[in-house]
């Protein structure tokens, strides 16, 4: 695993991305060869090397947005050539926009037409060997799992559907009776000693219901001290899933622990370049919120904006601002509830504003007053928060921060209307605290455009 931006990436992500970004810009060198130019004096003396990164970035960016480093799965031969197709083709597009403004800064039609149709046939036939082949070779960690919680159930299913990670699950030790996890029961825990020499697991996870004069410190400790690495299925699950557990959160780690609380220096820096954005985007996003307002107020009656009550930064409430994607007095009959699907209170342009993420717009002066971030935790209205402060352990926590237009819950799962879904977000919201730096909030502005086209989370 390697740590970019604040998240654990698996090592054959990169090594994929890598390569295929190599493979790209081979093609179309390929092509400078094919066509008996001289390589050397056509992208260095002639300048066209800047040309060829531009393009080879536009493709890796389209095969980005699609999620095709999100998720390595194959799930047909044909819709992966598809999707490279989509991405080449979406490189083509932008090459022709770019030429028709300069056409100095366009490559060759003929060079660009056998460039892409190397790029359409050896990268999907590249992408297929790696998951098959390199994947399987770098799933060489052998990993030992002790107890029979529920967490260490979770940390089984991602690693068993995510292969490059790189973990190869050899079995459980269970705690007194075997459980229904997919992998099989080598014994008890008191026999991890002899499972381990019979097995040799470079990394063992420890996941017990019940450690209190059950969890066989002696044995652990000799086989740490032998190389084997010993680690709490909380930091596994962390690590797997980029959330926090909080269910083996106790109070004790939260109050004497220096990594789970935001660094001041990180918030003087993010209100800092917050504030940079926000007025920039203000700057940028001025003739579209002008539309938007427009269409809101032409194709429903109401006001163009939509003010509500927030809760924000240490539990001060304040008023958020949205273009209106629902009737007027929606809530008068129901008072306040989430949005679910097809919601019926949300006007047929308030779906599209909520698929799109438009109706957020307004929420950039939110920044600029200093009520929000950038990026942070969601704002919930103050009947949910204090409902769902009484049920769900450390949910003010998520308080610490301002909350943000974008987040690191928001962008990796769905808009809730649960119970369920609030406790998964709030993992990925105490994620973000414990790990809140310029990098990682760089990652999810980037990452919720990708979100944004995909019209993932929108409710």
């Amino acid at each position: 695993m390697i740590r970019l931006f604040r998240v654990f990436i698996p090592a054959s992500v990169v090594a994929l991305l890598i390569s295929e970004i190599i493979l790209v810009l081979g093609c179309y060198v390929l092509a400078v060869f094919f066509l008996g130019l001289d390589p050397a004096f056509f992208l260095f003396d002639e300048g066209n090397y800047w040309k060829l990164l531009v393009v080879t970035g536009t493709i890796i960016l389209g095969l980005y947005f699609q999620d095709l480093y999100g998720d390595l799965r194959i799930v047909t031969n044909i819709l992966l050539v598809q999707q490279v197709c989509l991405a080449v083709g979406l490189s083509l597009l932008i090459s022709a926009f770019i030429g028709y403004i300069d056409r100095t800064a366009m490559l060759g039609r003929t060079l660009m037409m056998i460039g892409s149709l190397g790029v359409v046939v050896l990268l999907p036939l590249w992408r297929i060997f790696f998951w098959r082949y390199v994947i399987a070779g770098l799933r060489s960690e052998r990993v030992l799992l002790l107890g029979n919680s529920s967490i260490l159930g979770e940390v089984i299913t991602v690693l068993l559907a995510r292969p490059e990670f790189g973990y190869k699950l050899v079995g459980y030790l269970c705690e007194d009776q075997p459980c229904d996890f997919p992998i099989p029961c080598l014994g008890t825990v008191a026999d991890v000693r002899a499972v381990c020499e019979q097995h040799r697991p470079m990394r063992i996870v420890v996941g017990m219901a019940e450690r209190r004069n059950r969890l066989p410190v002696q044995d652990l400790l000799e086989i740490r001290f032998g190389g084997v690495f010993v680690e709490d299925a909380a930091d596994t699950y962390e690590m797997a899933l980029h959330r926090v557990c909080s269910s083996k959160i106790q109070p004790s780690q939260l109050i004497f622990s220096s990594m789970l609380g935001p660094r001041r220096n990180a918030i003087t820096l993010q209100v800092f370049y917050s504030l940079l954005f926000s007025l920039f985007g203000l700057i940028v996003a001025a003739p579209l919120m002008v539309l938007t307002a427009l269409a809101v107020k032409l194709t429903s009656k109401g006001p163009m904006l939509y003010r509500q009550r927030r809760v924000g930064l240490n539990g001060r409430v304040f008023t958020v601002y949205k273009f209106r994607s629902m009737y007027v007095d929606a809530e008068a009959r129901t008072g306040a509830v989430w949005a679910t699907k097809d919601d019926p209170r949300i006007t047929p342009l308030g779906k599209w504003l909520r698929k799109l993420r438009l109706d957020e717009l307004p929420q950039l002066w939110n920044v600029v007053k200093g009520e929000m971030s950038m990026v942070g935790p969601r704002p919930e209205r103050p009947e949910f928060v204090d409902m769902l402060a009484q049920q769900i352990p450390y949910y003010r926590q998520r308080l610490a921060v301002k909350p943000g237009i974008t987040g690191w819950a928001q962008i990796n799962h769905k808009y809730g209307d649960t119970l369920v879904d609030s406790m998964i977000k709030l993992e990925y919201d105490l994620y973000y605290i414990k790990h809140l730096a310029p990098a990682l909030d760089f990652y999810i502005i980037f990452h919720t455009i990708k979100v944004m086209l995909l019209s993932k989370g929108a409710q």
